[in-house]
C-alpha cells in the first residue's frame, strides 16, 4: 500500500469543492508529494478516467496531436502535465468551447503559471491547489488551522507536546511520504539522494531547459546552507563559481520544482517589500537536513545548524496550512537596519498580522520578544498576534498580545 494512502490530505474536500464550479483545476507540488496517489482515489470516487505523462503512448500523443488527444477527452485525470505544456492550449480551445465544470483535473511538479502563454491562456478557466509534503496535522489524522486560529486569536491546544529528540526527529523526517516511511537515517540518505537526482535529470531537464545540469547538486548544497538567510545572489554565485545573473535564474527553477521559496522582507510600505532582499527558506526540513547532513547526533552538539532546520520546518508547516485555510495569507518576514527580526510575519487579505518567532531552546528569555515587540509598535492596531514557538510545553502569555507556545501546537487541536 502507498502510504500517502494511509494520511487524510486536507486539501481532497477543497479539491472536491472546485471541481464543482470550475472547468479545469490543477494541484500542483513538489514531486512525490502525493498528488499521484491523491488524483488516483479522487478519479476512482468520481469516475474520471485516468492518464499520465510517465505513459509513453499518452506522451506520444500529447506532443503529436495535442488538440486530438483533448478533444477525446471529458472528465479526465492528466497527471504530470508539466511534461507535455503544449496540452494547456488545446485544453483552453476546448474549454472555451465547453465551460462545464470538473472537466479537467490536472497535476503539475513545476510551477505551470510561471511557463510562457499558459498564465493568460487559462486565467479565469483554471483553479490551482497545492498538495506539498505532508504536514505533522495529516501525519497525526488532524484537521484544525493554526492559521486560522491565530488570527481568530486562538492559539492551538496540544496533549503531549512534541519535546527534545521527538520534536528533533520531526524536524529530521520532514513531510515527504516516501522518507517517512524509511526507518533509519540511512535509508533516508538514500531516498534523498535519488530524490534530488530524479528531480535534475527529468524535471529540470523538462521544464527549464537547463544544459549544465552537473552544476545543480553543488549549487544545491550551497543554497542549503543559506536557508533562512537574506541570499545576496552575488556573494552565493562567488562560492560556487557562477555569477549572480545565473544563481538568480537557478534559485527561480529550484522554487518553480516547489523546492525552496523566496520570501519577502515585511514592510508598511508595499514598495519597500518590492525592493528588499528576499530571504530563502527550503519547503521541506528533512530534504533540507539530507543537503546539509545534519543527523540526531550532530544537533545535540550544534544547536545553531538545528536552528536553521527548526526555522525551515516551521515555514513549512506554515505554509501548507496556508494551502488548506478559510482565509487567504501570506507568508513573510520581518527585518529592520537595527537588526530587529520576526521569522515569519504572516498577513492576511486585510493586511492584518501576525509574527512568529522560533526558539530551539526550552526556556524563552526577555531578549526573544524584541522583534516581536518592534513589530507590534510599528502595525499598531493591524497587529493581531505575536507568538513565540519554543522547546517547552506550556502556552503563556508574555506581553499585550504576544504568546510562548509549544512547537508542537502547529499540528494541535
Amino acid at each position: 500500500m502507498n502510504i500517502t494512502s494511509l494520511y487524510p490530505r486536507l486539501i481532497e474536500p477543497h479539491i472536491a469543492e472546485a471541481l464543482l464550479d470550475t472547468p479545469v483545476v490543477l494541484l500542483a507540488g513538489p514531486r512525490q508529494a502525493g498528488k499521484t496517489t491523491l488524483v488516483r482515489q479522487i478519479a476512482q470516487q468520481q469516475g474520471l478516467r485516468y492518464l499520465t505523462m510517465d505513459d509513453e503512448l499518452v506522451m506520444l500523443s500529447a506532443r503529436e496531436d495535442p488538440v486530438g488527444m483533448i478533444r477525446s477527452l471529458d472528465r479526465v485525470v492528466i497527471d504530470e502535465v508539466q511534461r507535455a505544456p503544449q496540452l494547456l492550449l488545446a485544453i483552453k480551445k476546448s474549454v472555451d468551447e465547453d465551460r462545464r465544470p470538473g472537466r479537467f483535473l490536472l497535476t503539475g511538479s513545476a510551477n505551470l503559471m510561471s511557463l510562457p502563454t499558459v498564465a493568460d491562456s487559462l486565467a479565469g478557466r483554471m483553479e490551482t491547489l497545492y498538495l506539498l509534503p505532508l504536514s505533522q496535522s495529516e501525519i497525526g489524522s488532524r484537521s484544525a488551522n493554526w492559521i486560522d486560529s491565530a488570527f481568530a486569536g486562538r492559539i492551538l491546544k496540544v496533549d503531549q507536546p512534541a519535546l527534545g529528540s521527538d520534536l528533533i526527529d520531526r524536524v529530521l523526517r520532514g513531510g515527504y511520504p516516501e522518507a517517512i516511511s524509511r526507518a533509519t537515517t540511512k535509508r533516508r540518505v538514500a531516498w534523498a539522494r535519488q530524490y534530488i537526482d530524479a528531480l535534475i535529470q527529468r524535471d529540470i531537464r523538462d521544464v527549464a531547459g537547463i544544459e549544465k545540469l552537473d552544476q545543480l547538486p553543488r549549487f544545491l548544497r550551497a543554497l542549503a546552507q543559506t536557508a533562512g538567510q537574506m541570499c545576496n545572489y552575488t556573494q552565493l554565485g562567488g562560492h560556487v563559481g557562477l555569477d549572480g545573473k545565473t544563481v538568480s535564474r537557478y534559485v527561480g527553477v529550484f522554487e518553480q520544482m516547489y523546492l525552496l521559496k523566496r520570501i519577502d522582507v515585511w514592510a508598511r510600505n508595499r514598495l519597500n517589500r518590492v525592493i528588499k532582499t528576499p530571504k530563502l527558506q527550503f519547503i521541506d526540513s528533512g530534504l533540507l537536513a539530507r543537503l546539509l547532513d545534519l543527523t540526531a547526533e550532530e544537533t545535540q552538539q550544534d544547536r545553531t545548524r538545528f536552528g536553521n532546520a527548526l526555522e525551515s520546518f516551521v515555514f513549512g508547516e506554515l505554509l501548507k496550512h496556508t494551502t488548506t485555510a478559510s482565509g487567504d495569507y501570506r507568508l513573510m518576514y520581518y527585518r529592520d537596519a537595527d537588526k530587529f527580526e520576526v521569522d515569519v510575519v504572516i498577513e492576511n487579505a486585510a493586511g492584518q498580522l501576525v509574527g512568529v518567532e522560533v526558539k530551539a531552546a526550552a526556556t524563552v528569555k526577555e531578549s526573544d520578544l524584541r522583534g516581536l515587540k518592534k513589530m507590534a509598535s510599528l502595525a499598531v492596531s493591524q497587529f493581531k498576534m505575536g507568538v513565540l514557538l519554543y522547546d517547552g510545553s506550556e502556552a503563556m502569555p508574555l506581553a499585550d498580545g504576544i504568546w510562548a507556545a509549544p512547537l508542537s501546537t502547529l499540528w494541535g487541536v
